[in-house]
């Protein structure tokens, strides 16, 4: 069989990392070129790369993040209330791993929503399934699912969704379609998926904020029980756009 034939039956079987190698190995003086264990060995690991990076780019598109964030670019200071510390601990999402939540509040401009785009954006890099929302969108999705009839279908793909991003929480009042669907979502996710909160309302507002007291216990049971927070502070980082 020859080089060429090699290659289309690569890239026929979708192998593209392994393709894409083999040629660079093809152009290569042939002195310089790996011998057999060798060059499976590259072609192999090329192929995981290459699968890796096409998952991360899915994730990343499906995320719909605000922000094209990474943690590299989060301001870390005592200012600022967040230590390289902190973000170095969520840096390698095992919290995920837990099923955490992690509640993000501060004023406006201190960099909630970039900060909790950065966290998704590392999460979508080490393979986790991310689906950012802020709540206008958050209730209109769930207005419009059950109008169509696809509420199921939303509560389903949320549910198998690793990390949701609620951002904005607080601005738009909750009716109380979706206070009950915000609720359904915490009971399917309680110690089986993690979830970000980002408000410019301080935690101990929220009670208030849900209004209706038996629903706002049970949806602040379920989201301040295994949970860590950071509250933000400082002057508004818009000022320096």
């Amino acid at each position: 069989m020859n080089q060429q034939a090699t290659l289309d039956q690569l890239r026929t079987l979708r192998l593209h990392g392994m393709a894409n190698g083999y040629e660079a190995i093809l152009n290569m003086p042939t002195h310089l070129q790996p011998a057999a264990h060798e060059l499976l060995a590259r072609l192999t690991q090329q192929e995981i790369e290459s699968k890796q990076n096409k998952r991360t780019e899915i994730f990343l598109k499906i995320s719909k993040l605000r922000y094209a964030a990474n943690l590299e670019e989060v301001i870390c200071s005592q200012e600022r209330n967040l230590s390289t510390q902190q973000l170095s601990q969520l840096a390698d999402c095992h919290w995920i791993l837990r099923s955490e939540n992690i509640l993000i509040t501060g004023a406006t401009g201190c960099g909630k929503s970039y900060l909790a785009c950065a966290i998704g954006h590392q999460a979508c890099l080490l393979g986790h399934k991310t689906m950012y929302l802020n709540m206008n969108r958050f209730i209109e999705k769930i207005h419009q699912a059950k109008l169509d009839g696809t509420f199921i279908k939303l509560l389903n793909q949320i549910e198998k969704t690793n990390l949701i991003i609620l951002d904005d929480f607080g601005l738009q009042p909750l009716n109380t379609e979706a206070r009950l669907a915000l609720l359904q979502i915490l009971e399917d996710r309680y110690k089986r998926k993690a979830m970000i909160i980002a408000s410019q309302l301080s935690i101990k507002h929220w009670y208030e904020y849900l209004q209706d007291p038996t629903l706002a216990d049970a949806i602040l049971d379920r989201l301040t029980a295994n949970a860590q927070r950071i509250e933000l502070k400082g002057k508004s980082l818009r000022h320096n756009e």
